[in-house]
């Protein structure tokens, strides 16, 4: 393996060619709109608060007048609002200018919705996916929804799973670019996921996320189990890896875990990880989707509150190392585990590129992931310089995708995300310096 100074020359040319194969500026009135909209949102915490706090009860409001009430009163917090936002709140306070507002309002938060999520339901997503197809990049969809809370909540989750499963193979066909590949959360296939109970939960999601299992590997597709917050990670992890080796499942289907760089703990969990995948080889090999996390605001409150020690790096440069160093670790594991690297960063994934080829590697088992509408540029760029793209598509109603987009609305107008850093300006050498 080469040292660091050739790895750092290379994350360089790769990062620069990466760069320069994002597609240019578009012209287009909405998403010069929407950028506008988060860079506001980024220069202002209590608005984004605000803003957050609305998007959150969009769903609860039962009309355009309600709508709009929830809008003003969430603004007329903001301090020192901003001339527009000044404007809308005065719009309020006359009954046609509340349904006008709420009107707006609600058309803004749907266009904002479709953004992120690519349809209601896996049939409707599939214009989306094959675009994305014949673009040069695979897919995975995740179906929206929450920790449930009563057991038919449950069913009907797994039951949406499974026929996501079927609808995504018809449409895929045999390409492995297309192969159905889908995301589910073990918090949604049970309503018992309690950190001070997990043997119950885990008891109670087994039987659901077995048939999911059976299923995908029936039409030979892959199944990937999330990780949320970190007091179910073990319950999740030693469930999955439970039912990995079980004789009926070593032999497929494809399967994979997430492990999250931003907890302190996360070396150690590759550690384990990895120890289990050589005790127990599988065809295919167990897939490890490496991703920062996104449940950080939710770990420091938690731990917080509790007088504990905050588990997640508060440190932004610290957590990028780390994804580095776990990044070097899974790719050296190879082919014990398939290796998926998940960042909108363009250093780490430029880094993760580097590595691979300085070790060898054609770039052929190393995939790539971005979000549907965080990582599209970077996306197409990475799928245009012939590596393995990987776009994770959120399916489902606004309701039930409330939660997820306001985490991704705070990654996106996070003051120390790179997305944020790269809508400023910020030179490419700086985008690209070690952390």
């Amino acid at each position: 393996m080469a040292g660091d100074d050739a790895l750092e020359r290379e994350i360089g040319r790769i990062g620069r060619e990466l760069a320069g194969a994002m597609p240019g500026a578009t012209r287009h009135p909405r998403k010069a709109l929407d950028k506008k909209a988060m860079e506001l949102a980024a220069r202002d915490g209590e608005l984004r608060a605000a803003l957050f706090r609305f998007v959150d009860v969009v769903p609860a409001c039962r009309s355009l007048e309600d709508l709009a009430g929830h809008l003003v009163g969430f603004l007329g917090e903001v301090e020192r609002p901003p001339p527009t936002i000044a404007a809308a709140i005065k719009l309020g306070d006359s009954k046609a200018g509340r349904a006008a507002l709420g009107a707006t309002a609600a058309a803004g938060v749907k266009h904002l919705a479709r953004r992120f999520i690519v349809g209601a339901t896996p049939a409707d997503a599939l214009p989306t996916l094959r675009e994305l197809w014949n673009r040069g990049s695979a897919a995975s969809v995740d179906l929206l929804g929450e920790a449930t809370t009563t057991a038919p909540e449950a069913d009907r989750y797994a039951a949406r799973c499974a026929d996501a499963l079927e609808v995504l193979t018809a449409a895929s066909g045999a390409r492995p670019l297309t192969q159905a590949n889908l995301s589910v959360k073990v918090s949604a296939l049970t309503p018992l996921l309690r950190p001070e109970a997990p043997e119950l939960g885990k008891r109670d999601a087994a039987e659901r996320l077995r048939e999911l299992l059976r299923r995908a590997r029936e039409f030979g597709a892959h199944l990937h189990i999330d990780m949320e917050s970190l007091d179910s990670r073990e319950a999740v992890t030693q469930l999955t890896l439970e039912l990995l080796a079980d004789a009926e499942f070593r032999d497929g289907p494809s399967a994979g875990v997430v492990l999250q760089a931003y907890l302190r703990d996360s070396p150690a969990q590759l550690d384990r990880i990895l120890a289990w995948a050589r005790t127990q080889p599988r065809a295919p090999p167990l897939t490890v989707r490496l991703v920062k996390g996104a449940y950080w605001d939710h770990e420091v409150i938690e731990s917080r509150s509790h007088g504990w020690p905050v588990p997640v790096f508060e440190d932004k440069a610290a957590c990028d190392r780390n994804f580095e160093v776990l990044t070097r670790a899974l790719l050296d594991a190879r082919p014990l585990v398939q290796v998926a690297i998940a960042s909108h960063n363009l250093r780490s994934v430029a880094h993760a590129v580097a590595y691979d080829r300085l070790a060898g590697g054609a770039g052929q088992d190393l995939e790539l992931q971005v979000l549907r509408g965080l990582g599209d540029d970077l996306g197409q760029a990475i799928a245009a310089r012939g590596l393995r793209a990987r776009i994770y598509c959120p399916v489902g109603d606004l309701v039930a995708g409330m939660a997820y987009l306001v985490r991704r609305l705070l990654e996106n107008t996070s003051n120390e995300s790179f997305l944020h850093e790269r809508a400023r300006g910020a030179a490419l050498e700086e985008l690209l310096a070690a952390p």
